[in-house]
């Protein structure tokens, strides 16, 4: 899978340090499989929630972060839609929070 995209989670890292390594093996992991549909990604992950046929969140270092990727399976793409921690998780809703670009 290709991860789009890797800046989004350096980033994130470099502002919460703790998160580094965690975001680091994620990536390195999703990049080095090939999902098909949505009961493989939970067979890899399985405290990831299923959010819609597309959609996934991800527990980061032991749920102390919350990561939510759009996952597009026949162009075996994985799209960081947001990333945060789990306070900030629980003021947004999972179901329509966009990317929004950073300077």
């Amino acid at each position: 899978m290709r991860v789009i995209s890797k800046k989004t989670l350096v980033s994130f890292y470099n502002i919460y340090t703790t998160s580094k390594s965690s975001l680091q093996s994620f990536y390195k992991e999703v990049e080095a499989t090939d999902w098909e549909k949505p009961s493989d990604i939970i067979a890899a992950y399985p405290s990831a929630d299923v959010i819609t046929g597309k959609r996934f969140v991800f527990n980061i270092k032991g749920n102390s972060y919350r990561l939510v990727a759009d996952v597009e399976f026949k162009k075996k793409l994985v799209f960081i839609v947001w990333i945060g921690t789990h306070a900030e998780y629980s003021k947004i809703d999972v179901k329509t929070v966009k990317y929004v670009k950073s300077d």
